[in-house]
């Protein structure tokens, strides 16, 4: 059974994940807009990624015979600059996501909740990487400045991003 301080945090982060789904889906639909259409792929998978999450958090609950709560999502911003400051935001947010799973992973030590601990390290691994990634796109973008061949090109790479189901939820841990 789930120790109630741990449901509630994992209830908050349900919460998260659909708010950064929101999120991406704006960030998506605003560089569709644009013509972007590479980044708009990008975060549309980013989307899917984090709905992903939520349902990978519900289902834990579910199988600890934790109460799944939902609540009402805040609204997102709606648009961005630039590629370069969609970015930077994207990387801001993911480092709030990462405190908010290092505060569950906190809960759960001081619970001594060691499957919750456990299920938490691919969320860890996942937000190492989700940082890094955004860190390494802002880093491109500033290298490519105001240069439209440049832009262009990144644009098309990130057009080439394909979704993928992530472990959990295909059975792979």
């Amino acid at each position: 059974m789930l120790n109630k301080e741990v449901e509630k945090a994992i209830n908050a982060q349900i919460n998260a994940e659909f708010w950064s789904a929101y999120l991406y889906l704006s960030m998506s639909m605003h560089f569709a807009n644009k013509g972007y259409s590479g980044i708009a792929n990008w975060f549309m998978i980013q989307f899917k990624e984090e709905q992903d999450h939520a349902t990978i958090f519900m289902n834990y609950m579910n199988s600890r015979d934790g109460k799944v709560v939902l609540q009402p999502i805040e609204g997102v911003d709606t648009e961005w600059e630039s590629p370069l400051a969609a970015f930077k935001a994207t990387y801001e947010h993911e480092q709030k996501v990462t405190a908010l799973i290092n505060g569950i992973y906190a809960v759960a030590t001081a619970e001594q909740d060691y499957a919750t601990q456990n299920m938490l390290q691919w969320f860890i691994k996942e937000q190492v990487e989700e940082e890094d990634t955004a860190r390494g796109y802002i880093d491109a973008l500033e290298k490519i400045g105001d240069n439209g061949y440049g832009l262009y090109m990144f644009d098309k790479e990130l057009a080439s991003r394909a979704y993928t189901t992530p472990a959990p939820l295909a059975g792979k841990e």
